[in-house]
């Protein structure tokens, strides 16, 4: 992403590593199923012994932070959709 001088800071903390709207798109959706893993499911199916295992959070404080990043990283994104700050690849 290329940084511009009207672009928010809140927008550049966000993806300033992220070089293209391809990477963008795919930090998006790994917050998205982060999401749902940090949900406590452990509290929901008590004695099964594999979602123990597989779900190792039991309790809100990781979900409780995971809606916001993704929604903070969205409008980012739809920021720079909106504004032209990709970089285009030179063919």
């Amino acid at each position: 992403m290329q940084k511009t001088n009207d672009m928010p800071i809140w927008v550049f903390l966000a993806l300033s590593s992220i070089e293209t709207r391809k990477g963008a798109l795919t930090l998006v959706w790994s917050t998205v199923i982060f999401s749902f893993y940090c949900i406590p499911w452990v509290n929901y199916y008590d004695g099964n012994a594999w979602i123990a295992r597989l779900f190792l959070i039991d309790d809100w404080s990781w979900f409780a932070m995971m809606p916001p990043m993704t929604l903070w990283y969205w409008l980012s994104l739809k920021w720079v959709d909106k504004n032209g700050g990709w970089q285009t690849q030179a063919v």
